[in-house]
């Protein structure tokens, strides 16, 4: 019986959601099933996947396009490529599916910040994502939830009955984890020109993550002698402009970072070398970076919003969502407090191994088992 998944919204520079999509993939690449997955893929992103011929897994490539394109396409050309596929029940990662489909359909709802933050997009993607989520709440004949947070915000928003929804959270991919090469290490620090000591955000550079919080937290410990530079890795977003205002206005141009958007290959040796790793985020559907970094060994330092409590539990520092003086303090806490540090250090990679890819494909099959036995 065939899966088919659609990873055409894969992006050339995966994060988040892009990332959901190359590791599900992968790991049912890795499993043992009774399955076979037709990967539905543009022609420049098949690499990203980096898997070897596979029984079992198949790829179906289309000609690269602009979002809005793929997005026409979804609707007007993937019911019948999808029929002609042989599809029993077609997966759509990230949000939308075709609604004119001829089998069953399982969609994965990332967050839902179109309707908790929708100011924090912009007008068109509001609009659109909005309706989009509404019709395959609807239309699709079951839902994934990336965190429990998100599917009970799923449930409450679009009226979803409970049965309907799962939450199956994501996983911390093997390749992050502590490194104690020297060479490697600083190999990567000179690749991208990193302090010896530094303070550390990953993420796109957008309202959504609310790097003002952290500026304004940063600019306290600086006014307080902390010397630690902040590196902001990721690239930027919508509204990035807000935060180089911020950061002239605080006078903290000389002790910023940016490296840009860093490879998946490279993320974890940053981790490694960071003293701290801070994601002050408004909403979070699952929030990746921070147990990212926890596997890597480096004390987090997240806000106590949404998803985070769940998958960071004790194991990080859990500051009140927009204040100001609790995230200073709590970054002051793990530079000066080494005693908190190396706590913070080894619980960390504990925490994290409890969220495994072949965790997240195992259950995904599960949903996908239910559909076709209902069906």
């Amino acid at each position: 019986m065939r899966i088919g998944i659609d990873a055409t919204a894969l992006p050339p520079q995966p994060v988040g959601a892009g990332n959901y999509i190359i590791n599900l993939i992968r790991s049912f690449a890795a499993l043992d099933s009774d399955f076979e997955f037709v990967v539905f893929v543009q022609q420049s992103r098949q690499h990203l996947f980096d898997l070897p011929p596979t029984p079992g897994l198949y790829w179906q490539q289309f000609p690269d396009t602009s979002p809005a394109h793929r997005l026409v396409w979804e609707q007007v050309n993937f019911p019948s490529l999808a029929k002609h596929a042989g599809i029993a029940l077609l997966h759509s990662p990230h949000y939308t599916h075709p609604y004119r489909l001829h089998c069953p359909s399982v969609v994965t709802f990332h967050d839902m910040t179109f309707f908790l933050f929708p100011h924090l997009h912009t007008w068109a993607k509001r609009f659109f994502f909005a309706t989009a989520i509404r019709i395959s709440a609807r239309h699709a004949n079951a839902l994934i939830a990336i965190s429990e947070s998100t599917r009970q915000d799923a449930i409450r928003l679009l009226e979803i009955p409970a049965n309907k929804i799962s939450a199956i959270p994501l996983g911390v991919d093997e390749i992050f984890h502590p490194v104690d090469d020297d060479r490697l290490l600083a190999d990567v620090r000179q690749r991208y020109n990193l302090p010896e000591e530094f303070i550390l955000y990953v993420g796109v550079v957008e309202p959504r993550k609310n790097l003002p919080l952290l500026l304004k937290s940063y600019n306290t410990l600086v006014n307080e002698g902390i010397n630690h530079p902040l590196v902001i890795v990721g690239r930027f977003g919508w509204m990035y402009n807000e935060v180089l205002r911020q950061i002239d206005t605080l006078g903290l141009k000389s002790r910023i970072h940016f490296t840009g958007y860093v490879p998946q290959a490279d993320l974890p040796i940053v981790y490694n070398l960071a003293d701290v790793f801070v994601y002050p985020s408004i909403y979070e559907g699952f929030g990746l970076p921070p147990l990212e970094a926890m596997a890597c060994g480096t004390p987090v330092i997240t806000t106590a919003i949404s998803s985070m409590p769940e998958h960071v539990g004790d194991a990080g520092i859990l500051v009140p969502a927009e204040d100001e003086w609790a995230l200073s303090r709590a970054i002051h806490s793990v530079l000066t407090d080494r005693t908190l540090h190396d706590q913070l250090s080894l619980k960390g990679p504990r925490q994290a191994a409890k969220f495994t890819w072949k965790r997240t494909a195992q259950e995904t099959l599960q949903v996908y088992k239910k559909v076709l036995q209902t069906r």
